[in-house]
């Protein structure tokens, strides 16, 4: 077979174009410092470089996620803080307002203090976060979910949903808590809790008053009410789901000469003392429960009336007396309630804390596959450009040689 010219011209063209390719190639590597830096240079490698940077980016906007429900919830922990700190307040100030001590004026001057704290509650029970949302409406942020009506009291307009963000693929978490179950709730282990109120709303007009209630015995605990018949006679009553009945097992009679009486039913006692008139009612009730709604914002209400009024007769004494008592019954539950749900909140940041390590961990493991499909090994590849130098120069040297070959030159 004769080997023409032109055919050796082509061979040798080809492998230098081929080490060329093969140099090129590695230098691509080098200076991306990937070994695939085409599909086609490992394709079952780039393959699986696409699964993981999906799943990278998949994980990188569950923190991204985690970022919003921390602040949310850092939030919403600060401001129950402060609530926590008012409720407080209002404790002490009530605990001061009961001094028998304490002229009209006085009371005046704590019912005052008293407004401010309330105005403060109200003011963070109404907090926006960073974006104008509102914190504590459910998913209805978009107005104040506590509004005074026109009578002065305190309505909660928002709905009972919680706002819940998705931190990690199997976690959905709530990133803030309602208005219900921070100021219209108590703990599940709330006692009971006594109010002195007529049947329709109205205040006794007796000065009967009272201390406690004690549970003498949780598992018989329940609910009843004591209206007066006379002022020498009570009903105790127990309410059936639609209306209150009087338990007529046993005649129930007031002895208005001793100093106290003490009244139990239901595993529950109360102590009473005073004078009553007909109609006149006291409420023993669980807290919490259908008869005795939980609202730290008509507790407020509750107490400043009673200090801005004088308590100029003894049904009005008795009044305070009664009321300062519920109010600060009520004020512990909602102490109590709040410090659940900011323990809640901490729990929840926690959490995330917990979230973000393994998030962490998980990325850095993604990296590491990552790193091991399509990153490269310097020392292969320098090795091998080193390699293909060498025949990269080869192929050139071989190509001067050949081309100077002719018989012409032993002619």
């Amino acid at each position: 077979m004769r080997i023409s010219t032109v055919t050796m011209f082509e061979q040798s063209t080809a492998s230098m174009n081929r080490q060329q390719s093969d140099l090129m190639k590695v230098s691509q590597q080098i200076a991306s410092g990937r070994r695939v830096v085409n599909p086609s240079d490992d394709p079952q490698a780039a393959s699986r470089a696409v699964g993981v940077d999906q799943a990278k980016a998949v994980t990188e906007q569950y923190s991204d996620a985690r970022v919003s429900a921390r602040n949310s919830l850092s939030q919403t922990e600060s401001i129950l803080n402060s609530v926590s700190d008012a409720v407080t307040s209002a404790k002490t100030l009530l605990i001061q307002a009961s001094s028998d001590t304490l002229s009209d004026v006085d009371r005046e001057a704590i019912a005052s203090e008293l407004k401010g704290v309330y105005e403060t509650m109200l003011g963070q029970a109404n907090a926006t976060d960073g974006n104008g949302r509102y914190l504590f409406g459910g998913y209805k942020d978009n107005a104040p979910p506590f509004v005074k009506s026109a009578d002065g009291s305190v309505q909660y307009q928002g709905d009972s949903n919680v706002r819940e963000q998705r931190v990690d693929a199997s976690r959905l978490m709530p990133v803030n808590d309602n208005g219900e179950t921070i100021f219209k709730s108590v703990p599940s282990g709330a006692g009971y809790v006594a109010e002195a109120k007529k049947e329709n709303g109205d205040l006794n007009d007796g000065n009967v008053t009272f201390s406690g209630p004690q549970i003498s015995d949780v598992k018989n605990a329940t609910d009843f009410r004591i209206t007066f018949t006379s002022d020498v006679a009570f009903d105790i009553e127990t309410f059936d789901g639609t209306d209150w009945n009087a338990v007529k097992s046993e005649s129930y009679t007031w002895e208005s000469g001793d100093p106290a009486q003490q009244v139990s039913y239901g595993g529950v006692s109360i102590s009473l003392e005073g004078t009553p008139v007909t109609d006149d009612s006291i409420l023993v009730a669980k807290a919490g429960s259908e008869q005795r709604e939980p609202d730290l914002f008509r507790t407020m209400e509750e107490a400043i009336r009673v200090l801005e009024n004088p308590a100029d007769t003894s049904a009005k004494k008795a009044d305070l007396r009664n009321t300062l008592n519920t109010a600060m019954r009520d004020l512990d539950n909602s102490l109590d309630n709040v410090l659940t749900v900011r323990a809640s909140a901490g729990a929840r940041l926690n959490e995330l804390d917990v979230i973000d390590s393994v998030g962490s961990n998980r990325m850095l493991n993604y990296d590491q596959t990552l790193s091991d499909l399509v990153d490269l090994d310097y020392t292969e590849a320098i090795s091998e450009y080193s390699l293909r130098q060498i025949g990269m120069q080869a192929s050139q040297k071989a190509f001067v040689d050949i081309k100077g070959l002719s018989l012409f030159n032993y002619m």
